[in-house]
């Protein structure tokens, strides 16, 4: 069993029917839509959404999406997607999306997801500014966005 890490933003989401497939299990590649909803929410809890960003001339890119799986989810199953910032660079940052059962806490898929931040017209590679570095780092502690419809 694994446990949500302290000072995490989290989402929870409920497994919907047309994400199962034949199995009965979410499809592999819905695992991905799920960490991007995180991460995306993510962003919108710290700044307000992407729109900040290009606002300024910014935007961001996936370079590299991976993901572990652990356990199955199914039908109606509530998933709490945990995501913090593991790491910043120069021109990138890593995010961390743990994926867990609401109702038995175990984990179900992790997703490592690497953005590079780019020119917002021209999508060249520019430096992640200082104050997003230390506003990605803080992260947004005891921020829940529920989108599962619980009762929390």
């Amino acid at each position: 069993m694994t446990n949500v890490k302290p000072n995490t933003f989290e989402l929870l989401l409920r497994v919907r029917y047309a994400e199962c497939d034949p199995q009965n299990v979410v499809f592999n590649a819905r695992y991905a839509d799920y960490a991007d909803l995180a991460a995306t929410e993510f962003m919108r809890a710290l700044i307000g959404g992407y729109q900040a960003l290009t606002n300024q001339g910014l935007d961001n890119q996936v370079v590299n999406l991976n993901i572990s799986w652990q356990n199955s989810a199914r039908f109606d199953d509530i998933l709490c997607l945990s995501v913090h910032v593991s790491k910043v660079g120069n021109t990138s940052f890593t995010m961390q999306i743990d994926m867990l059962n609401w109702q038995t806490k175990y984990a179900v898929a992790s997703a490592e997801i690497v953005y590079v931040m780019v020119d917002s017209l021209t999508f060249e590679k520019k430096p992640v500014p200082n104050e997003f570095k230390e506003t990605l780092l803080k992260g947004a502690p005891g921020k829940t966005m529920n989108l599962a419809g619980i009762e929390l």
